[in-house]
């Protein structure tokens, strides 16, 4: 296939005539297709359903440590949810705290501490001059959403395939104690699909931050999210901290949401005791206590690790196809083209595409007045301000495979006719 750059004037404008055809056919169809955020599937829903006749009028109904799942008690979760969660997050039962069903709420209470009262008795972040964040990006548009109802300042760090820049941050954190936390999603990155290599999460753990009270958010929501059983390995961040010398200083975040029902799943934070400590003092004023037969639930259904394992298998099975199906698109539709590169993810739920500088907001707004709605463009960035216009993120998982391969057709010819736009100077 041509290059698009190489094609002569006359060519590029009998080509957007074609494609403008084509497009008008498509858009004509009126369909209504939404690949905007990376929810499962009905049928990945349909996996947990057995979890809801797990505990019947007969079931037992009481914790390990006796603890009645039906009262109150047992604010920071029941010992068995806290060793399941544990083992996801990567902790020991006794540094993990089971809090509700959304890790996004973790990490804005996380924030909210600390802008309130600060880390572990510092200084409240709220009456400091100012406070910053640094961001790798393209990122995950509600971890900016959340520094920045608060005021926080974002600076933008890049993220490879093996992790953020560590160059960049090591300068930024160390010379700058204003600077206070970074967001982290270190295995299979939303919307890259970036996993942190080993070098990269050790120089994490051994970060010589200017702010005592400066901590590593690590949001690991794609923990045993793989589409391939070989499934990526990352270093235990805690472990390493602890090895650095560093213990407090990550906060590691987790769910099962896109394991068994999102927003009706578990939710856990993982740490050293000191900041375990911190947060679940906190917690002890916040609630009186969380959902524990949602907990009992959860860990008869999914049992331990292996049970987790083998559950996700099932999720692979199904949502594999779907990523499978977008890349061959793509390859067949654009490769050597010149107009768009993409992601090939090994987990996780996102395929981040960077189309022609210029050219995201429109390929957007093109696959929206034909009936698909996609991630914002520049939402994979803090204030949504994409400086190359050219970040799109993909979400093949929620829609059905015929709506998937109809949403990816109709995505690849407007990037197709919003590059040749841009080639034209239109």
């Amino acid at each position: 296939m041509t290059a698009y750059a190489d094609l002569t004037r006359d060519e590029l404008l009998s080509l957007k005539a074609a494609l403008e055809a084509e497009y008008a056919a498509l858009a004509a169809k009126g369909l209504k297709l939404n690949m905007a955020r990376g929810k499962p599937g009905a049928d990945q829903l349909e996996l947990s359903m057995p979890m809801l006749d797990i505990l019947d009028a007969k079931a037992d109904l009481f914790a390990s440590d006796g603890t009645d799942t039906r009262n109150y008690g047992a604010v920071n979760g029941i010992p068995e949810a806290r060793e399941l969660m544990g083992a996801i997050a990567g902790a020991p039962a006794d540094q993990t705290l089971v809090l509700g069903s959304s890790s996004l709420n973790l990490m804005f209470d996380a924030v909210s501490h600390a802008w309130t009262f600060g880390v572990c008795g510092g200084t409240p972040w709220g009456k400091l001059p100012e406070v910053k964040f640094l961001c790798p990006v393209p990122g995950y548009d509600r971890h900016f959403g959340i520094t920045q109802r608060f005021g926080i300042q974002m600076i933008n760090v890049p993220l490879y395939d093996d992790g953020p820049d560590m160059d960049l941050v090591e300068q930024l954190v160390a010379s700058d104690a204003a600077i206070k936390g970074i967001w982290c999603v270190p295995k299979y990155a939303n919307p890259t699909g970036a996993v942190y290599s080993d070098q990269v999460v050790r120089r994490f753990a051994a970060l010589k931050p200017a702010a005592s009270d400066f901590r590593i958010f690590w949001d690991n929501a794609y923990a045993v999210h793989h589409l391939y059983d070989e499934g990526a390995q990352i270093l235990n961040i805690l472990d390493e901290c602890a090895a650095a010398g560093n213990p407090d200083l990550a906060y590691v975040f987790c769910s099962t949401s896109k394991v068994t029902f999102p927003g009706s799943g578990l939710a856990a934070f993982a740490s050293s005791p000191a900041n375990v400590a911190d947060f679940a003092e906190m917690v002890k004023w916040q609630a009186v206590c969380f959902d524990k037969i949602n907990q009992l639930r959860h860990v008869r259904f999914l049992r331990d690790m292996d049970g987790v394992a083998e559950h996700m298998r099932k999720h692979a099975a199904l949502i594999r196809p779907k990523f499978e199906a977008v890349e061959q698109t793509l390859e067949r539709e654009l490769g050597g083209l010149g107009i768009g590169t993409w992601t090939k993810p090994r987990g996780g739920y996102f395929i981040s595409f960077e189309a022609l500088p210029g050219c995201a907001k429109r390929i957007v707004g093109l696959a929206k007045d034909a009936g698909v709605t996609m991630t914002g463009a520049g939402a994979t960035y803090p204030y949504k301000k994409d400086p190359n216009d050219s970040n799109i993120r993909i979400a093949p998982t929620f829609p059905s495979a015929d709506e998937l391969a109809q949403a990816a057709a109709i995505f690849v010819v407007c990037v197709k006719l919003a590059s040749v736009c841009k080639l034209l100077g239109e």
